[in-house]
């Protein structure tokens, strides 16, 4: 699809089948505790339902009950050397623990995700693309390993956190279709972290990364764009990124069929043939699948037959479209067009896998943990907490207590995320706009959006220290070390201890400077 490029999108089968799937589903029921690695995995149902994955990309668990290998690979920004994060055991868990002590006081990106299939469609940072990236030679931004934390059966692990500008890309695949050939698709997404930019995608590309036209993609969107295609409700929204149209039923535009929905972890599910295709969706910790859509190709042109041309995308568009947010856990592609019967055993063994949250803490600075910071300078402000303005893009200081509205309280709200530029600092993700961060610019703190850029990470990661004070916590700028997350004015700013600018006065600075951890209000 033609969209608006990067720079501007940041600114502003059978009974025989049924059969075996629910030999699969009893038999996962019979041996998968949350505890133990899976006997089998997503890819040995379709297997056995004879829609063999030809594509198999996760950073939480082993998708085979047999695999054993590599998940993914991260890159260190302190040395720029690699490691491939595997599982714990066959069939089972990311090796998280192998990631936190090899990223320890610096920061890593997400180089390769891996293919679990052995067809080698391995997933790398997405080249230039008809629309340019923000990386090296209009590359896209790898993400940032730390920034998705989950549980999967308990176990520790880390999601694909896709902000603005990065991306994922194979444009030399091996076994996926091609032209009208039938194919399948699943993933679990965040579906509280999303955004109308074009286009958060997984699935079937170009090759070219240019628009190659109508049919030649064929890959599920996760968001709530309204540019071509829409459901029920405000979104966002499971629909299928056939190139020049994001459909959501049969129509272009609406289709009442397609719910809105928001899991916090969502199974979207896609399938295609020759004149038939069918969108899927349900909660990936509890239930079934339901069936949003399923019939005949879209009646436009261009869609029957389809033009796939095979590459592999996660996180943008075909044509390297990549203003769009959101998060990946893990995804398959098939050969073949996989029964419902299929599906619902696969469905059955995600929720199975007990994905769950990466930090049900709150009031501790955990990634994951929600929290609200409290200022500590008394008389003035010991009431009032960080928060963002509702009129503007500002960090402020507000008095806020039970009696204030849900929204003042939901604005004085912070999600933890390890550090954007550093992993063994923090940065702040807004509780009520997934995706915007407390950043510094100029010296005064914002609520922005994470363009992925090395910039915006450096201006949105704090160091978290004792309270200059005596009370608390102190927070410093990772790129200005020596001015501290301060209040002043009821503004806030990264200040220093006395200097020229008004913000930098000595008076109250250590008071100001120090901040309780506290309990969320939202």
């Amino acid at each position: 699809m033609l969209k608006p490029p990067w720079v501007r999108g940041v600114r502003r089968a059978l009974l025989a089948v049924g059969t075996t799937a629910a030999l699969a589903v009893g038999a996962l029921t019979a041996s998968a505790t949350t505890s133990q690695a899976a006997t089998q995995g997503p890819c040995d149902i379709y297997a056995a339902g004879s829609t063999p994955c030809v594509a198999a990309h996760s950073t939480t668990r082993a998708l085979y009950g047999a695999y054993n290998g590599p998940l993914y690979q991260i890159k260190r920004a302190s040395d720029r050397t690699t490691l491939n994060v595997g599982v714990l055991g066959a069939g089972g868990y990311a090796n998280a623990q192998a990631q936190e002590s090899f990223c320890a006081n610096t920061s890593c990106v997400i180089t390769v995700i891996y293919d679990q299939s052995g067809k080698g469609n391995n997933l790398n940072q997405a080249p230039r693309g008809h629309f340019p990236g923000p990386a090296e030679g209009g590359a896209d931004n790898p993400a940032n390993a730390f920034e998705a934390p989950v549980t999967v059966g308990g176990h520790k692990a880390y999601g694909v956190y896709v902000a603005p500008g990065t991306g994922y890309r194979n444009n030399n695949t091996n076994g996926i279709a091609t032209g009208d050939q039938p194919e399948g698709m699943y993933a679990i997404f965040d579906g509280t972290h999303f955004n109308g930019g074009c286009c958060f995608d997984y699935g079937n590309a170009e090759t070219t990364g240019n628009d190659d036209g109508n049919g030649t993609m064929e890959a599920l969107y996760f968001g709530n764009s309204k540019g071509w295609g829409w459901g029920s409700g405000n979104g966002p929204w499971v629909m299928a990124d056939l190139e020049n149209g994001l459909f959501s039923g049969v129509n272009r535009g609406f289709n009442a069929g397609d719910p809105s929905v928001g899991n916090r972890f969502l199974t979207a599910m896609l399938k295609g043939g020759p004149n038939q295709w069918a969108i899927r969706g349900g909660d990936a910790r509890a239930g079934g699948l339901s069936t949003y859509y399923s019939g005949a190709r879209p009646n436009a042109s261009g869609y029957n037959p389809m033009k796939k041309q095979g590459a592999i995308i996660l996180g943008i568009g075909g044509d390297n479209s990549n203003a769009s947010a959101g998060t990946f856990y893990e995804g398959v592609m098939t050969s073949g067009y996989p029964s419902d019967a299929t599906e619902n055993a696969v469905q059955a063994n995600i929720t199975a896998a007990g994905y769950n949250s990466g930090s049900t803490s709150t009031g501790t600075l955990t990634p994951g943990s929600r929290i609200s910071l409290q200022a500590t300078t008394s008389p003035c402000c010991t009431s009032h907490f960080l928060r963002h303005d509702s009129a503007d893009t500002k960090a402020v200081v507000s008095s806020t207590n039970s009696a204030s509205s849900a929204a003042d309280k939901a604005d004085a709200t912070w999600i933890v995320r390890a550090g954007l530029a550093n992993t063994s600092c923090v940065s702040f993700e807004s509780a009520n706009k997934p995706g915007q961060f407390l950043r510094h610019f100029n010296y005064q703190l914002y609520l922005d959006t994470d363009t992925g850029g090395s910039a915006f990470a450096a201006d949105a990661t704090f160091c978290p220290t004792s309270g200059n004070s005596g009370t608390g916590t102190s927070f410093t700028s990772a790129n200005f070390p020596t001015k501290y997350l301060r209040h002043y004015n009821y503004t806030a700013y990264i200040a220093g201890n006395g200097g020229a600018n008004t913000w930098d006065s000595a008076t109250s600075w250590a008071a100001d400077t120090s901040w309780l951890v506290a309990q969320p209000w939202s």
